[in-house]
């Protein structure tokens, strides 16, 4: 049971980590992201903290708008693939 709970954690920091790490890669402010995902800025802040799980819809915006797969983003990768396109 440890092992699962320190996975769930490294996964979780690895996520928190990508999604501040993309937002300065793009020079963006927290207030930034949070307009684009139609939310408050202090929500965003608390997404980013791992004080609020950020919720799937979230994580497909900003995968999208950071072209990054969702497995990248979430940490279940290190490969920065482009999201796909239909």
């Amino acid at each position: 049971m440890c092992f699962i709970v320190y996975c769930y954690w490294v996964m979780m920091m690895q996520y928190l980590e990508r999604i501040r790490a993309l937002r300065w890669d793009k020079d963006l402010t927290q207030t930034d992201v949070a307009n684009l995902l139609y939310i408050d800025r202090t929500t965003y802040t608390y997404y980013e903290l791992g004080k609020t799980r950020i919720p799937l819809d979230s994580m497909l915006v900003l995968a999208k708008y950071y072209d990054v797969s969702m497995d990248y983003l979430s940490g279940a990768s290190d490969i920065k693939t482009a999201y796909p396109r239909k």
